[in-house]
């Protein structure tokens, strides 16, 4: 019996930091944070990481039941997702984020829970790979401690890598100074609009398909 597959935690831990994506979370947290303190940027990604972590591992246990249970396929999971991140793109393309009131810190857990959290962190195709692995795991019969241990060290791993990535964002923005970021929080809109309506095609294909 294997306590712990290097093997599958490689995978694991490759798949999502490739979907997570830390260093490219870079631009749109600091759009999504420009005028915050820095605690409260700090704060912000200890919020949404802990946030997604918890997305993701509740999903991973009773994803499928849920989505079943509720009569929600994949495809719908990961249109809706896209269409939130095409609403926070547009606010971001707009300039609507620039004025985040952070003062009573109301702003930086709304930031912090979405988008961040999710559906940019913890989303549909963070949820899908995680899905696939754990079930991938039981229709195999292997050790449920060693494979669950496996991919569990496999999520934090990438969430650390993740924290890490926004916690020093800061660094970036005080070489960027205002200016730069302002330009940043607007090619971040871009490309967080190209990833939402990428999203929102392959969920309507993918509906298509299993009609």
């Amino acid at each position: 019996m294997s306590w712990f597959d290097v093997a599958l935690f490689t995978e694991v831990f490759v798949t999502l930091f490739v979907i997570m994506d830390p260093p490219g979370t870079v631009p749109v947290f600091l759009a999504l944070t420009s005028r915050m303190t820095a605690q409260d940027r700090k704060r912000a990604a200890r919020t949404a990481i802990f946030v997604a972590f918890g997305v993701i591992v509740v999903f991973a246990l009773f994803g499928q039941l849920l989505l079943e249970h509720m009569g929600i396929s994949l495809a719908a999971l990961q249109a809706s997702g896209g269409l939130l991140l095409l609403l926070v793109a547009l606010e971001l393309l707009m300039g609507k984020m620039d004025a985040g009131e952070t003062e009573s810190g109301g702003s930086t857990k709304n930031v912090a829970l979405v988008p961040l959290a999710t559906p940019l962190l913890a989303g549909p195709g963070t949820i899908v790979a995680t899905m696939v692995f754990v079930q991938q795991g039981v229709s195999a019969g292997e050790s449920a401690v060693g494979h669950y241990a496996s991919i569990g060290v496999g999520i934090v791993a990438v969430c650390v890598c993740t924290w890490a990535a926004m916690r020093f964002a800061g660094l970036v923005h005080r070489v960027l100074k205002d200016s730069g970021v302002t330009l940043v929080t607007r090619i971040a809109g871009v490309l967080l609009a190209a990833i939402a309506v990428q999203m929102i095609a392959n969920g309507v294909i993918e509906f298509v398909r299993t009609v």
